[in-house]
């Protein structure tokens, strides 16, 4: 039996009944794929009788000690960094594929499906532009925790944190997609209102990160040009470029739109799980949680090697809420009330 036998919504979020009956496969289910490696057949077989939430948390972990290999090997450590666009929407698939090899109805996933795949085209293209891909590309934060950590210790980091933890994240966030899935036996391919909002919910942040992304892309490209030329470019101000970071657009309500965008994604693909089962909350909560969790320590620690480098960036801290507009101060957080005057007294 891969799927649990449940008749009501509530049920669906139940992890007694969803998830604890299913555990056991995961031990057995290494073994099981090793003897039928060969035979397509009954590999299909295996994939279609394990529960798919198992065998996407098995996945997760296979990958887990290619990443820590691959990143000992080369001594870089961007090597989920690299698939990090790609699990989630992988992972999402997957859920899709199952429910339409069993039988299951599967409008409500192949329309998350295609979401995810936007998702994915987003920041993959972005982590492309900015040379993720490119040989020996590396998050610089892992450079300097290198350098304050000794081996020992980031080897165990390396080892429990960046390839492990990081596998299980990217796999947990689509947590609430295993249950949308289960609640598809009850609710068939009825699709509500409801579906439509938190679809539509799921692109608009797609799109506010993209727009986020855009306009660092052009800050940043500007200041090179400034840098190089010492002329500035068209549409931007010279105190702008030399503060040296942006803060304009969206980037004037929020440090970290595009992070900010992020974030809600996830939890809004958990809510909705959560509305669809008629519950408040579910243990699929995990996954959401956990990448808030993230981001607040990643954040954290990009902004203190940030302010090391940029003066100015305490008093936009100041200024500008880390994800969500800073409702407490009147001052604008571009900046407009620096602006240089002119001789005539107003302002650039």
């Amino acid at each position: 039996m891969a799927l649990p036998t449940i008749k009501t919504l509530t049920g669906c979020a139940d992890f007694s009944r969803t998830v604890s009956p299913f555990l056991p496969q995961l031990y057995a289910l290494p073994n099981q794929v090793w003897q039928s490696i060969a035979d397509l057949q009954q590999l299909k077989e295996i994939y279609t009788s394990t529960n798919p939430l198992i065998s996407g948390l098995a996945l997760s972990l296979f990958l887990a000690p290619i990443f820590l290999v691959a990143a000992e090997i080369n001594k870089n450590y961007s090597q989920v960094d690299r698939f990090w666009s790609i699990l989630p929407t992988m992972y999402n698939a997957h859920y899709a594929l199952y429910a339409h090899m069993v039988g299951l109805p599967t409008q409500r996933l192949d329309t998350l499906l295609a979401f995810s795949c936007i998702w994915s085209a987003r920041l993959t293209f972005n982590y492309w532009r900015k040379g993720g891909y490119s040989i020996g590309s590396e998050d610089y934060r892992w450079q300097v925790l290198r350098e304050k950590i000794n081996p020992t210790l980031f080897f165990i980091f390396d080892v429990l944190f960046i390839s492990l933890a990081q596998s299980l994240l990217l796999f947990s966030i689509t947590m609430p997609t295993y249950v949308l899935l289960l609640a598809s036996k009850v609710t068939g391919n009825d699709s509500t209102t409801a579906d439509l909002l938190f679809s539509r919910g799921l692109v608009g942040c797609v799109l506010m990160a993209f727009f986020a992304d855009q306009q660092q892309w052009n800050y940043q490209n500007a200041k090179k040009e400034y840098q190089k030329t010492a002329k500035v470019p068209p549409k931007f101000q010279q105190e702008d470029l030399d503060r040296g970071f942006l803060v304009t657009g969206l980037w004037s309500w929020s440090r970290h739109p595009n992070f900010t965008a992020e974030q809600t994604t996830w939890v809004l693909l958990y809510q909705w799980a959560c509305y669809v089962t008629d519950t408040f909350y579910n243990w699929t909560i995990i996954g959401p949680i956990s990448y808030l969790i993230l981001f607040q320590a990643s954040t954290w620690f990009t902004e203190l090697v940030t302010a090391k480098k940029y003066p100015e960036y305490a008093e936009y801290q100041q200024r500008v809420g880390k994800f969500l507009p800073r409702l407490s101060t009147d001052l604008p957080g571009d900046f407009s009330d620096k602006r240089l005057e002119k001789p005539d007294g107003k302002k650039q």
